[in-house]
C-alpha cells in the first residue's frame, strides 16, 4: 500500500517494530495511540482489547483527503469527515468476536465463571461497535471472496476483492522433490496442527515437517510420533528450502486467505488443504479441466487427511511443478500493487462525481 502511496502518512495503534519490519517500511515515522505507553502493550495487548477501539478513534487524520485503514478488526474505525474518502481493506472482520468467538472463550478459559461473564459482555459491546463503524467507510476492499461474504454477512456492505500480495518473485521452483511432507504455520489452535500430527501417527512411513512457533508447540511435541519433526521458529531461507524439497504442502485451517499455500505453490509444490474459506481461491482442484495444483479434504479430521494424503500418493504424476507455479503467479506483489492503485484511484474518481454511487460502481456482483 506505502508502495502505491509512498507520500502517505502512516498511523498505528502500537509500533513495537524490529529493526528489519521498520526497514521494510522505508523507516519512515508511524504515529501511535495512547496505548504505545501502556503497561506491557508490547507483549500483553490482548489485556487492553477493551479500549483498543477508543485508542483508533484518537488518531486525528484531518489533513488527508483519502484515508486507507488496513484493517483487521479496529482500524476501519478511525474517525473521518464527511469529505473525506474513506478506504477500508480488511482481512477479516473480527475473528474473535464473530466467527470464532466461542472458540476463542474456550482457548483462552473464559467459556465460564466470573471471568467468562465479562469476556461475553465485553465481546457484546465489541459486536456492537463493530457494527457501528462500517458507516464511516465508503468502499470496502476484501482479502478474498470468503471475507467478502463475511463483510456482507457482518456489516451488510459489498467489498471488492483484491487479493493479497504474496512475494512470488522471490520464490524459486524445484522439480525435484524429496520424501517429506510440510507446513508452515503458527501453532494456535484454529490451525489444526494436531490432526495433521495424528493423521502422519496413522502413515508411519510418511514423514511430515512442522515449521513454526505458538503456544500449542509444547502440547504438540509431547504428542509428536517419530515421523513428525516439529522444527519451531526457522528464518526465511530453511522455510524456503523446506516449501521447494517438500513432496506437497499441509495446509488443515480454515483460513481467510492463506498465503502459505501459494508460497509452497510458487516454489513448484502442490498442496493438500482443508477444503473450506480462502483455500478454495488459492488452490486449484481437480475439476474444471486444468491441471490441479492440490487437492481438498472436507473433513477438519485427521482420518480426512490422512484419506487426502493416499489420494495424492497414487494421483502423483497429475502435478507439475511449473502449473502449480503458474497457478500462484494471479496472487503476486506486481498484481497487488496493479489492482489496488487503480482501484483506489477509481474510487476517488468516482467519489469526486458522486459519492453515493461509488459502492455501486466499483464492487463485485
Amino acid at each position: 500500500m506505502l508502495q502505491c502511496y509512498p507520500q502517505a502518512e502512516l498511523f498505528a495503534t502500537i509500533d513495537f517494530l524490529s529493526a528489519r519490519d521498520r526497514e521494510r517500511l522505508g523507516g519512515r515515522p508511524i504515529a501511535t495511540t495512547f496505548l504505545q505507553r501502556a503497561p506491557g502493550a508490547r507483549t500483553k495487548f490482548w489485556n487492553y482489547l477493551p479500549i483498543t477501539a477508543l485508542a483508533v478513534e484518537t488518531h486525528d487524520v484531518g489533513d488527508a483527503e483519502m484515508v486507507i485503514s488496513s484493517s483487521h478488526a479496529f482500524a476501519k474505525g478511525v474517525v473521518t469527515r464527511a469529505d473525506q474518502l474513506h478506504v477500508s481493506y480488511v482481512y477479516s472482520p473480527m475473528r474473535y468476536a464473530w466467527d470464532l468467538h466461542h472458540q476463542y472463550l474456550r482457548d483462552y478459559r473464559l467459556d465460564r465463571g466470573v471471568k467468562g461473564m465479562l469476556a461475553r459482555l465485553m465481546f457484546h459491546r465489541l459486536r456492537a461497535w463493530d457494527r457501528q463503524t462500517p458507516n464511516n467507510v465508503d468502499f470496502f476492499m476484501a482479502i478474498s471472496k470468503h471475507v467478502r461474504d463475511r463483510v456482507w454477512r457482518t456489516y451488510r456492505r459489498p467489498a471488492k476483492v483484491i487479493y493479497p500480495p504474496v512475494r512470488t518473485h522471490e520464490l524459486a521452483v524445484q522439480s525435484h522433490k524429496d520424501d517429506f511432507y510440510v507446513t508452515v504455520s503458527r501453532l494456535v489452535s484454529y490451525k489444526r496442527a494436531d490432526i495433521m500430527i495424528e493423521a502422519f501417527r496413522a502413515m508411519p512411513s510418511r514423514k511430515l515437517v512442522v515449521i513454526g512457533d505458538g503456544p500449542e508447540l509444547a502440547a504438540l511435541r509431547a504428542r509428536c510420533p517419530a515421523n513428525v519433526e516439529l522444527k519451531g521458529w526457522q528464518p526465511d531461507e530453511v522455510v524456503r528450502e523446506h516449501l521447494r524439497a517438500a513432496r506437497a504442502f499441509i495446509f488443515a485451517a480454515h483460513e481467510d486467505f492463506g498465503i502459505s499455500p501459494v508460497e509452497a505453490q510458487a516454489c513448484g509444490t502442490p498442496v493438500i488443504a482443508y477444503g473450506a474459506g480462502g483455500s478454495l481461491e488459492t488452490v486449484r482442484g481437480a475439476a474444471g479441466g486444468a491441471r490441479p495444483t492440490g487437492l481438498f479434504f472436507h473433513e477438519q479430521t485427521a482420518a480426512s487427511l490422512q484419506r487426502a494424503v493416499e489420494a495424492f500418493e497414487a494421483s502423483r504424476a497429475d502435478f507439475d511443478p511449473q502449473v502449480c507455479r503458474e497457478w500462484s503467479e494471479q496472487f503476486s506483489e506486481a498484481r497487488f500493487l496493479h489492482e489496488f492503485a487503480q482501484a483506489t484511484q477509481r474510487a476517488w474518481s468516482q467519489w469526486q462525481r458522486d459519492p453515493r454511487t461509488l459502492e455501486s460502481a466499483l464492487t463485485d456482483s
